[in-house]
């Protein structure tokens, strides 16, 4: 079993394909276009070029990508990013900089899994976790 990110980029997925393969190194593994899918697809009139389907390889991890279906750009919700880190000075210089201008869910603390543990959401809304174990 394995989990992938899928991206949707709501018309801009080449723009972000060509930027991942230019600062990252990402290598295109697949591409399908709405216009190469068979019968009527639900997306907006001239989207028949974007991209239905994109696979990108960066370094051993595999991330999907898609231009969506012409739907309005939506804010992440009920998704946090894990980051662990390994010492308690950097996972709380981390945590405060993560929250400044956001918003503290969990101060960071002891717990009994973590020398340290918190939750935030940052100033654009991303939900994060740190931890140092």
């Amino acid at each position: 079993m394995q989990v992938q990110p899928y991206l949707f980029f709501h018309g801009q997925c080449d723009e972000a394909i060509a930027f991942y393969q230019q600062a990252l190194g990402a290598q295109l593994n697949a591409l399908m276009r709405y216009e190469e899918a068979p019968g009527p697809l639900p997306v907006p009139d001239g989207w028949a070029d974007k991209v239905m389907h994109a696979s990108l390889r960066i370094g051993q991890s595999e991330v999907f990508l898609s231009d969506g279906r012409g739907e309005r750009h939506a804010p992440f919700c009920g998704v946090s990013l894990s980051l662990t880190l390994h010492s308690v000075v950097a996972a709380e210089k981390a945590f405060a900089a993560l929250a400044e201008g956001g918003r503290i869910d969990m101060p960071m603390e002891k717990t009994f899994w973590a020398q340290r543990f918190g939750m935030l959401s940052d100033r654009f809304g991303v939900g994060w976790m740190i931890s140092c174990r």
